[in-house]
């Protein structure tokens, strides 16, 4: 094995770090105004502060929105293709290669968890919905600064279709450790949606 590929059992500090590397000029591409090096840092916190970060997860988070094309509906599905490729070419066991791959895929937010560690991926990539009003206003400015190249009207009628889908949730985080994200999650949706509405009545 070369000297410059990871190891089969490196230590997982090795991998995570060459795995930040890899990944940091992607994340710092200039379109990016939320899905930025900041968001995986945010999701990395967010599982590591309710004690539930692994390896595999921490691997994940830096794979998740790795390939970011607002205009383009399969970003995870790349990401979890150029991420796994790249950490199948450094020596990783197939094992972990195919369960960093099933966790980036869970971030679409398409269909509910299969895993535990899907679950808890998925409530941490959406653990800025519960965020405080300031945070989820900055959040929600950025989001409509990616997509800049959408018109006004037509922004307004896609970003309140998105947010009465989560709206519409039974429940938004699935589980114990983001549960108490809830309340303030479903507020600010609300209040959001609600600006879009008197928005466009103006």
């Amino acid at each position: 094995m070369p000297r410059n590929r990871l190891k089969l059992h490196a230590p997982a500090e090795d991998v995570l770090s060459a795995a930040e590397a890899f990944a940091l000029p992607f994340y710092a591409q200039p379109h990016r105004a939320y899905h930025n090096a900041q968001h995986v840092r945010a999701v990395l916190h967010a599982l590591a502060s309710r004690g539930v970060l692994t390896p595999a997860l921490a691997l994940a988070v830096w794979g998740h929105d790795l390939i970011y094309d607002p205009q383009a509906p399969d970003n995870e599905g790349r990401s979890a293709e150029v991420f796994g490729g790249w950490l199948a070419a450094q020596g990783a066991e197939a094992e972990l290669v195919q369960e960093v791959t099933a966790l980036i895929l869970a971030t679409r937010h398409t269909s509910p968890p299969r895993t535990r560690a899907e679950a808890v991926l998925v409530d941490a990539d959406l653990s800025i919905l519960g965020a405080d009003v300031d945070t989820f206003a900055a959040y929600d400015a950025a989001i409509r600064q990616e997509y800049v190249f959408v018109p006004e009207a037509d922004y307004r009628a896609g970003r309140a279709r998105v947010l009465r889908g989560f709206l519409e949730r039974e429940q938004l985080y699935v589980t114990p450790e983001f549960a108490a994200l809830e309340g303030q999650a479903r507020a600010n949706l609300t209040a959001a949606l609600a600006q879009l509405e008197l928005a466009r009545l103006e």
